[in-house]
């Protein structure tokens, strides 16, 4: 199960990277939010599955499973979220400015 989802990391890594050097900003920005989901499951796969109980108080469980890394996932998701949001209206912003969304068209004058 885990070299399958380190395959995974590895194809959405790639997706992520060929979006992200392509010359469109919705691309780019799609490329941006492939690789953090890229990262996620990276954290994920990291962290293993465990078994056990729920790390609460009280309880007589002998092993606990570690929540650390579904609170790092939560926590980037969150982070992706707003960073996404805020690329997209920044190209938005641009794209209503300038007219295009191709970053070789945003260059400006060529004597400058």
């Amino acid at each position: 199960m885990e070299t399958l989802m380190s395959i995974l990391v590895g194809v959405f890594f790639a997706i992520g990277t060929y979006l992200i050097l392509t010359k469109s900003l919705l691309r780019i920005i799609l490329g941006t939010s492939i690789i953090s989901h890229g990262v996620h499951l990276l954290i994920l796969t990291m962290g293993g599955l465990k078994t056990g109980g729920p790390p609460l108080l009280g309880l007589d469980s002998l092993s606990f499973t570690d929540a650390l890394p579904q609170a790092l996932i939560l926590t980037a998701i969150v982070i992706n979220f707003a960073t996404t949001a805020l690329f997209l209206v920044l190209s938005y912003r641009s794209y209503k400015l300038l007219g295009t969304d191709d970053t070789s068209q945003m260059r400006g004058n060529e004597d400058e």
